[in-house]
């Protein structure tokens, strides 16, 4: 396994479970237009595991990344707060590619997640990855506290 920087709010046992899980949820990706497939194990602080793939849809704007429908789960069921999340993607026949969380994944991380805990662990099909966090990802990051008056 590569492994850097540690493991922020996560252990290494606890690391590649996510990856399992994430791996599990990537067979039921929904992809026939890119055919990039990409699961995501999300983690609450409670210990419950929601996981997501990306749903791809024709028309390209209504589709989800896996990562967002593992957020979206969680919260329409009352979850609110996250330690890790592990991310497996990669196209049909690739198994040393990694696909970091998109932009709008990173933005919706924010609005649940503390930048510096949240632990994002990237991997690929060949169970290798890294850590990263969201602060990490997403520097100088755009979220409630700047709508706050002064």
């Amino acid at each position: 396994m590569k492994r850097e920087k540690g493991f922020g709010m996560v252990d290494g046992e606890t690391a590649e479970k996510l990856i399992k899980k994430a791996m599990e949820a990537r067979e039921k990706a929904y992809a026939p237009y890119s055919r990039f497939y990409v699961g995501a194990a999300l983690l609450t602080e409670a210990g419950q595991v929601y996981t997501g793939c990306n749903i791809e849809n024709a028309a390209y704007g209504p589709s989800n990344c896996a990562e967002r429908t593992a957020f979206f789960k969680a919260v329409s069921e009352g979850e609110r707060s996250f330690l890790a999340i592990a991310i497996v993607g990669a196209g049909e026949e690739s198994s040393g590619q990694y696909a970091a969380p998109c932009g709008v994944c990173r933005q919706v991380m924010a609005e649940f997640c503390r930048p510096e805990d949240f632990t994002v662990i990237i991997a690929n099909t060949a169970g290798e990855y890294y850590v990263r966090t969201l602060g990490e990802l997403l520097p100088d990051g755009f979220g409630a506290a700047n709508l706050q008056k002064t």
